[in-house]
This record gives structure tokens, C-alpha cells and sequence, in this order.
């Protein structure tokens, strides 16, 4: 008996052909799946389809095909819920994806769908909405921004780097309180990010040493690169620090992890949460463990190889084939 699933299509994202996308989809997933398609649009967004969806309470799995916007929209309706979110994605940059280490090639998705295991991963509740990778204060909200869906169709990831390159010609510090429920930070910043998962793409989230979006903490990192070469060496830095896995080790950049956080700035700074906006500073972020279930790829199982020299008294008798009759 096939399960009832809802696919949230979002037709406008990525550059693929999405009519192809979507067939194909139908293919893979049909078998198993009763799908109910609905698709975003400009006046209805993934996370009122999603909504609409937990409520009816007839659906095993919500499959959410689209964008970074798309994806982290409807897990934050399925946040706090049993339900499991099905990612395919189809964006410009995938950083969700990537995050959690999900295939990024619609078949490998749609496998890891009909095949896959749940497994319950930490959100963030952001100034009152639900947050999946990060929020991002000063420079990377102004990047955000400035990257048209145009630039984006056409250039694809690269519309955040040049939106960056501009941004970092602009760049100015700013005065920013960070509390915790253990300190009070002050400090002149020109980005601020906090994080509960982040791929190494997400360069100016990468100041600890990996980002974990099981471990019920967030990570929080505090750029405060005051020329702009200086910017441009810190970006530099954190992306070969974030591909090794290891910490930030220049001046300009601190970071800390902590269960909740609070940052005020002056002046005040927009606020860019899972790659939208959402207004200005202050910002409010604590963390949910375990409040999402996801569907992730089953692990591989490990080739078990064979060892037997240096056995005592070891033989070996190798065996013929059997001989088969016509």
C-alpha cells in the first residue's frame, strides 16, 4: 500500500527545467508514494502549504522540492511536529543540504526518500519564527539582499559572491551586545552569525570548529575585520578553516556556542534568517533540540575485507568452482 505524501514544488527555483524536474520526481517517487503536488507561488508561500498540510493529519512524510527559501520554510512548519521532511533540493547554493549532508542530484534525493531513516536534528526559534541553518546580522543580510532572484537564475551561486565583493566595498563596523546566559559581549563587529547548521559554503558561519546541528548548542561568529582586505583575508581564512573542520584562528574573528543568545546593535542592523529577510536587530535566537525529524541517507554499510595471515599454523585450500549442469 502506497503512503500518502505531500510534495511542496516550488516551479521558479534553480535553473533545471522544472516541468522535467517535476516528472521526473513523479516517476521515482509514485511507487511508493500517493502524492498530493501542491505548488508555491508568488502570493502562496512553502510554509502556508506546509501548514495547510500538517493540519489535515493525513500525511506520513511532507516533501519539500526547491530552494534553500523552500526547504527551510517548510521544515519550519514540520518543526516541533512527528512529521519528516523529504528534501529535494533544486536551488542556487543548497546550503541545507549540504548542512546535513544530503545528496544535492535529484535522484540520489528522491532515493534517500524511499529508502532513507528519520532522524531528529536541533532548529533554532529566531525572533519568534522557527530557524533551520542560520541568522545572519550586517554584511551577509546586506549580500542577501542585494542578490536578485535574476542575478541568482543566471549566475547561480555566484550572484552571493559578487553581491559579497560589492558589500565588502561598503563595509562598516558597528557596535554589538551578544548576551548569553552567562556573559555579556561587547564589541565592534561588521557581521555577526549564528548558527545551528551551516555547510562550509556558509563562509562567515565558520568560526568554531564544526558546526553540529545535533548537539543542542548554536555557534555564534563575530567578524570585526575593519578594512577591506582585512574582510577579504578573514573570508579567505574561514573558508579553508570551514572545508578542514578546524577553528578560526585570526584576530578579527571570535566565536563562542551557547543554548540561547541575544544581540543589539547600534545601529541597528538587518537581519537575514535561512537566507530571507526578516527585519532589523534586536535579534533573539535559542536552540531546540531534536526539533525536526528528517529523512537522511542509510548509512553505508562497511565492507567488512578478509584477514587471515599471520593466523598460527594457518592453511588455506582453495576450492574449485562447482561445476552447473545446462
Amino acid at each position: 500500500m502506497r503512503r500518502k505524501a505531500c510534495l511542496i514544488f516550488n516551479p521558479v527555483s534553480g535553473t533545471t527545467d522544472a516541468d522535467q524536474d517535476l516528472e521526473r520526481i513523479k516517476e521515482l517517487l509514485s511507487p511508493q508514494f500517493d502524492l498530493d503536488i501542491q505548488f508555491t507561488t508568488e502570493e502562496i508561500s512553502a510554509d502556508k502549504l506546509a501548514q495547510e498540510a500538517v493540519k489535515k493529519g493525513e500525511f506520513e512524510i511532507i516533501i519539500a522540492a526547491g530552494g534553500d527559501g523552500t526547504l527551510s520554510e517548510t521544515a519550519r512548519a514540520l518543526g516541533e511536529t512527528t512529521i519528516p521532511l523529504g528534501i529535494i533540493p533544486r536551488g542556487t547554493a543548497n546550503a541545507f543540504a549540504s548542512a546535513l549532508g544530503l545528496p544535492d542530484t535529484l535522484d540520489e534525493a528522491c532515493e534517500t526518500i524511499l529508502s532513507g531513516k528519520t532522524r531528529r536534528i536541533d532548529i533554532g526559534r529566531c525572533n519568534g519564527k522557527l530557524m533551520t541553518l542560520l541568522a545572519g546580522i550586517g554584511f551577509e543580510a546586506e549580500t542577501v539582499e542585494n542578490a536578485s532572484r535574476e542575478a541568482k537564475q543566471r549566475w547561480g551561486v555566484l550572484a552571493y559572491l559578487v553581491s559579497g565583493i560589492q558589500q565588502l566595498r561598503e563595509l562598516e563596523l558597528f557596535e554589538a551586545e551578544i548576551e548569553t546566559d552567562d556573559k555579556i559581549i561587547k564589541v565592534s563587529a561588521g557581521a555577526l552569525t549564528v548558527a545551528n547548521a551551516a555547510p562550509p559554503t556558509s563562509v562567515l558561519a565558520q568560526g568554531p570548529a564544526g558546526i553540529l546541528y545535533d548537539d543542542g548548542l548554536l555557534d555564534v561568529t563575530i567578524i570585526s575585520s575593519n578594512t577591506w582586505g582585512a574582510a577579504i583575508a578573514a573570508s579567505y581564512h574561514l573558508l579553508q578553516t570551514g572545508l578542514r573542520g578546524d577553528a578560526a584562528q585570526r584576530d578579527d574573528i571570535g566565536y563562542l556556542r551557547t543554548k540561547r543568545v541575544k544581540i543589539t546593535t547600534n545601529p541597528p542592523q538587518k537581519i537575514v534568517l535561512d537566507g530571507e529577510m526578516i527585519g532589523n536587530t534586536p535579534l533573539e535566537v535559542e536552540c531546540i533540540p531534536g526539533g525536526l525529524s528528517v529523512i537522511v541517507p542509510m548509512l553505508a554499510a562497511e565492507k567488512i575485507s578478509e584477514k587471515l595471515e599471520g593466523l598460527p599454523d594457518l592453511e588455506i585450500e582453495e576450492k574449485s568452482a562447482p561445476v552447473t549442469g545446462d
